[in-house]
């Protein structure tokens, strides 16, 4: 899997994103939506610089490919669920919707933890 690329695709998302709520949405969500809607699109991006940065330390060498295939996973899983689950929750009002966010948070914890494994076991 490029891990690269698709880190760098969901960058460019995840700006389109960040501009489309600075601008299409700032008149309609209120500002406990807004936060919301902002934290997604933040996460979004720093969880795909880590993938990113995954897709290069695999393409130096620097990171063994299994747990680096498992971060990877689990890093676009948790992205995934997270942003996802808050961008729904930000724009439709349904606050039930954040139950599920603490599952692609803990996706994420695993796949940063899977990433430091995978460079730790490198060769």
């Amino acid at each position: 899997m490029n891990w690269s690329a698709i880190g760098a695709t969901l960058l460019g998302i995840a700006v389109l994103i960040g501009a489309f709520g600075a601008h299409a949405l700032r008149e309609r969500l209120d500002a406990y939506a807004t936060g919301i809607y902002e934290r997604a699109a933040f996460y979004q991006f720093v969880h795909a610089l880590g993938l990113l940065a995954l897709g290069i330390a695999v393409a130096a060498g620097q990171a063994s490919l299994p747990a680096a295939s498992l971060a990877g996973w689990l890093l676009l899983a948790g992205l995934i669920v997270f942003c996802g689950s808050l961008y729904a929750l930000a724009l439709s009002g349904v606050r039930a919707l954040g139950a599920i966010t603490p599952l692609g948070g803990v996706a994420l914890v695993a796949g940063w933890f899977a990433f430091a494994y995978a460079l730790l076991t490198a060769k």
